[in-house]
């Protein structure tokens, strides 16, 4: 096996085939200083913890393990039923070199697994021992593809289990719900079932067009919390949405582990700002935190206590009477039933973090109160009259933060270190010297699954062809065919196709989340220890 640097913190085991990379993800089970795997086509992705083993040792003992050659273990059986009517249905059977009737037949036919979960929650790659199924993706991926969509890619077929991008070939589409919180497990999907594929009755699958259910899919449950409204009773504190901002969600230190049921772990794009919100109030360091792209307005309901962090930008609360003061970012502020707090557009940064005492006490889902974006997981958005309530558990006293940390303007110049890899070698000398001597500027085209980055001179590959889908790890730098990196935040897909040449250190994540556009970075390669 080959193994590659894929962060600071993690690995990319390289495996001979798809059958190996499933015998070696479950040998590693236990390892210490493992804190998640996420197998790929020929690939696992392996994340560990520094404190407990560095990356030289790691890899001693994965290149040590030795692979079970029984049976692998089953995860049950699934039946889908599918009608077969996708629009690269033909498409797909002309690169196969068979009709439309063969490729529904042997699709029919063939022994199907589910070998690992990636890209979303609840989807599944699932591949057979047929020949046959071996399709490219498609040369321009779909912005919108229906959730319940049945597609091919590779040697894989997949089912959407929400409306999200995608560049699969579709052909077919089904009502099975792929992925429900509530079901145990809640992927339909879950790595090792085994799936068979059954013809649907036409009246089984909804028809039409428009919305995703309309569109031939299930109405997936998006697993978001609704905000409750605020109670009347000024004992029962509350955070109110007067004007809310470009995108206002609630956070915390995420849902790590889940990688299993393709679930990233999301939280906080800047850690730093959370943490130091709640110590401000005295918080247990991961409480929930509200967090705001851009400037808001929020109403307080009871009495408690308040403070702002991350971006930089001009804060006033106005109490019930109209009468307004400055707050100080990373002071903490007792606030009354009534108080509004104003966050103005930030001067530097991009990200607020407003905790208060108590935490948001928002629902959870799977022991994360963390909205993810791409996923549809936890709370939703916040939007104008919502609300959510504010928890009891602060243990600590409070505690004023010292002058916030150095933030960047836009159109300001930061550095952000970087390691190379796991898929440096597909890329050019050129490209990897134009990677860490040229300016990448953040584009508007960004958001909490990525930053899209625009360069003079985009990065050139060395090898043409798809990569098999491997994992990414927040921070990884991935390269699309234009050669325009992006930045994956917390919210990205789980496993992607296009090659990461390299990973922002984890000391520089946080920096990383709160990147204004028309902000402009320079990679610098970390040195070696």
């Amino acid at each position: 096996m080959r193994i590659l640097t894929a962060s600071d913190r993690a690995l990319l085991v390289e495996a001979h085939d798809l059958d190996e990379a499933m015998r070696l993800n479950l040998a590693w089970d236990g390892v210490p200083g493992v804190v998640e795997r996420i197998p790929g086509a020929r690939t696992v992705l392996v994340r560990f913890d520094p404190l407990r083993t560095s990356a030289s040792e790691l890899a001693a003992v994965l290149a040590a393990t030795e692979i079970g050659t029984g049976d692998l273990p089953s995860a049950g059986e699934v039946t889908v039923p599918v009608r077969y009517d996708g629009e690269d249905l033909d498409e797909a059977a002309s690169l196969l070199g068979v009709s439309a009737d063969e490729l529904i037949r042997r699709h029919l036919a063939a022994d199907w697994q589910v070998a690992f979960s990636g890209f979303a929650p609840g989807f599944g790659y699932v591949v057979s021992g047929d020949p046959l199924f071996d399709v490219p993706r498609r040369s321009s991926p779909r912005t919108r593809v229906p959730a319940g969509s049945v597609a091919l890619a590779g040697a894989f077929t997949g089912v959407y289990p929400r409306e999200s991008p995608g560049g699969w070939q579709l052909i077919g589409r089904t009502d099975a719900a792929m992925w429900d919180i509530d079901r145990d497990p809640p992927a339909l999907l879950s790595p090792g079932a085994l799936v068979r594929f059954t013809r649907a009755e036409r009246d089984a699958i909804r028809a039409g067009s428009g919305s995703p259910s309309s569109a031939g899919g299930p109405n997936p449950r998006d697993d978001r919390s609704e905000a409750p409204t605020p109670s009347d009773d000024p004992r029962s504190p509350a955070v109110e949405v007067v004007r809310p901002s470009l995108q206002l969600l609630v956070q915390d230190a995420g849902r790590p582990g889940y990688a299993a049921l393709g679930v990233s772990a999301s939280g906080a794009a800047d850690r730093q700002a959370m943490r130091d919100a709640n110590r401000a109030v005295g918080n247990r360091a991961e409480a929930a935190v509200l967090e705001s792209v851009g400037g808001a307005v929020l109403r307080f309901h009871g009495e408690g206590v308040a403070v702002v962090t991350g971006a930089v930008g001009d804060l006033l609360l106005t109490d019930a009477q109209g009468t307004g003061r400055d707050v100080a970012p990373g002071m903490p502020f007792a606030t009354v039933d009534g108080d509004e707090l104003t966050l103005g557009h930030p001067s530097h940064g991009l990200r607020y973090v407003i905790g208060v005492r108590g935490g948001i006490a928002a629902a959870p889902a799977l022991d994360s109160r963390a909205a993810d974006t791409l996923a549809g997981l936890g709370p939703a958005a916040l939007a104008a009259g919502d609300a959510v309530a504010i928890g009891a558990d602060a243990p600590h006293s409070v505690e004023p933060l010292p002058v916030p940390r150095a933030l960047p303007a836009p159109g300001d110049l930061v550095d952000l270190e970087i390691t190379l890899g796991p898929r440096d070698d597909w890329f050019t000398p050129a490209a990897l010297d134009a990677l860490t001597t040229q300016e990448w500027t953040i584009t508007p085209r960004s958001d909490r699954v990525g930053i899209r980055l625009h360069g003079d001179v985009p990065l050139e590959r060395s090898r043409s062809g798809e990569l098999p889908s491997e994992g990414a790890v927040t921070g990884a730098i991935q390269v699309p065919p234009d050669g325009q990196p992006v930045l994956f935040l917390p919210d990205h897909p789980l496993t992607g196709g296009y090659p990461i040449i390299g990973a922002v250190t984890d000391r520089s994540l946080d920096l990383a989340g709160q990147l204004p556009p028309g902000a402009r970075i320079r990679f610098v390669l970390k040195e070696s220890s």
